[in-house]
């Protein structure tokens, strides 16, 4: 078992994972860390394991949206239309993270 080091919000920390899969730790920590940073953006300190757990509601409402669209609907953009999107989906995202930071 290998352990690497990842940076979350600017902290250090020790993650065990298979032996070969420390690049993968490392990518995911990168995203994870990205969402930790945005939603620490837009409701400031509320300490590590709130924002830790507001990120991560945020990546699990992701996934659960990306699961519950059929793949044959999803139909390539073209690049025009992706920068459109991309600010669309952060848009939805702020949505959700004001909806998730009145409820705390």
């Amino acid at each position: 078992m290998a352990t690497v080091t990842v940076d979350i919000n600017g902290r250090p920390y020790a993650v065990g994972c298979a032996d070969g899969q420390e690049e993968r730790v490392k990518t995911l920590a990168r995203h994870f860390d990205r969402n930790v940073r945005s939603v620490a953006n837009d409701v400031g300190h509320v300490g590590d394991l709130r924002l830790f757990l507001m990120a991560a509601l945020v990546l699990a409402d992701e996934l659960h949206e990306a699961t519950q669209t059929p793949a044959a609907s999803v139909q390539p953009l073209p690049e025009a239309d992706a920068e459109a999107g991309v600010a669309e989906a952060l848009n939805a995202v702020a949505a959700r993270l004001e909806k998730l930071a009145q409820s705390l």
